[in-house]
C-alpha cells in the first residue's frame, strides 16, 4: 500500500426481486450525488472488513462479501490518490428486514434499481465501471458464490525456543495479535464453519473467530503438518467435503500444506492449474487466500482468488 494514497472499500450490493436483479445505490446528502456504498479504511482495518462495515453503516444492511469486482482510482482535491476496492455483496431478505436505515446527515436515501437504471443514474464514471465489472460476472452465469478460505496459522514461537512436541507449539505474542486482527476480515466473507489442523498454533489462530461467531472449531489431523510430513494427510477428502457443502468455510493449516489445499480446490472444481495457485498458497503467517466458487455450479471452476495479509 502507498503511504500517501487514501484507501477505501465498498460494494455492489444486489438482490433478486421476483427473479429480477436489482442493485443498491445511495443518495448522499452533502454531495447531492448517487454512488455506490463505500468508505475509508479505519486504523488497523483490512480492506474486506472496511467494505462490510461501510456497507452496513451506510445502508443498514449486513452483508457477506462475494467476489471482488474491481478497484477504482481517482484524484482528490488535495491531489492525493484515492483507491477504492469493491466486492459484490448479496442483500438477503433477512438482512433487508433487519435494516434500521433512516435518512441522516450523510445518506439522504438508498434506492434499489435495475442495473440499466443504475448505470444511467450513478454520478461518477468510476462507479459505472465497477458496476459494469459486476454485470460482466453476472453475464458469465455467476451471481451467488461461496468462499473456501485457506488460512496460514499466525506467528508461532520459534522451533528452537520450544522443547515440546511441534504440534503443541503455541503462538507468539505477535501471533496472538494477528489472530485477533483477522477475525473481523474473515467474518466479512460470511464464514460460518471453521476447520483447523489439530496443531495448537492453528487452533489458537482461529479461536478469536470462533468466539466472535459462537461456533466450534472442527479440529482434524487431515490437514496438519505432522500428517503431511508423514504422508498421511487427507487434504482431498477435506476439500471434497467443503466443495460439496457449498458453505463459507475457513481452513487453517500450515505453510507446507497450503499448496496441496489450493491444488485440491482446483482439481475438485475442474479448474486449470497454473502459477496463480502458487501465489495464492505462498502465504505469510496469518495471511489467507479467499477462493470464490459458484454456489450453483462449483464444478464450473474457480471464479476468483484474493489474498489478504494482516497489518500486525
Amino acid at each position: 500500500m502507498s503511504e500517501t494514497a487514501v484507501y477505501a472499500a465498498g460494494g455492489v450490493v444486489w438482490r433478486l426481486v421476483e427473479g429480477k436483479l436489482t442493485v443498491l445505490v445511495i443518495h448522499r446528502t452533502a454531495y447531492a450525488d448517487v454512488t455506490l456504498p463505500k468508505g475509508k479504511v479505519d486504523p488497523g482495518e483490512m480492506l474486506a472488513e472496511t467494505a462490510a462495515r461501510e456497507i452496513f453503516e451506510e445502508t443498514g444492511i449486513r452483508v457477506a462479501l462475494g467476489v471482488p469486482v474491481g478497484v477504482s482510482r481517482y484524484r482528490l482535491p488535495s491531489k492525493r490518490q484515492k483507491i477504492v476496492h469493491y466486492w459484490s455483496a448479496e442483500a438477503t431478505a433477512d438482512a433487508i428486514r433487519a435494516s434500521a436505515f433512516v435518512p441522516n446527515k450523510e445518506i439522504a436515501a438508498i434506492e434499489w434499481l435495475t442495473p440499466k437504471k443504475a448505470l444511467s443514474r450513478l454520478s461518477y464514471p468510476v462507479d459505472v465501471e465497477i458496476l459494469e465489472n459486476f454485470l460482466r460476472i453476472v453475464d458469465d452465469g455467476v451471481l451467488r458464490t461461496f468462499p473456501i478460505i485457506a488460512l496460514r496459522h499466525a506467528k508461532a514461537v520459534a522451533r528452537e525456543d520450544w522443547t515440546g512436541l511441534d504440534a503443541m507449539r503455541p503462538l507468539s505474542r505477535r501471533g496472538a495479535r494477528q489472530a485477533m486482527s483477522i477475525a473481523g476480515p474473515l467474518q466479512s466473507f460470511g464464514v460460518r464453519r471453521i476447520v483447523s489442523s489439530d496443531a495448537v498454533r492453528c487452533v489458537t489462530t482461529v479461536a478469536p473467530l470462533a468466539a466472535a461467531l459462537g461456533r466450534k472449531i472442527h479440529r482434524t489431523a487431515k490437514i496438519s503438518q505432522d500428517a503431511w510430513e508423514e504422508g498421511t494427510a487427507e487434504v482431498r477428502d477435506v476439500i471434497g467435503r467443503r466443495v460439496r457443502a457449498r458453505k463459507p468455510v475457513v481452513l487453517c493449516s500450515h505453510g507446507p500444506v497450503l499448496p496441496d489445499i489450493l491444488n485440491e480446490i482446483a482439481l475438485a472444481t475442474g479448474t486449470l492449474r497454473g502459477s496463480y495457485l502458487g501465489s495464492a498458497s505462498a502465504l505469510e503467517v496469518a495471511a489467507f487466500s479467499v477462493v470464490h466458487l459458484s454456489a450453483t455450479n462449483p464444478g464450473s471452476g474457480i471464479v476468483a482468488i484474493e489474498t489478504h495479509e494482516p497489518k500486525v
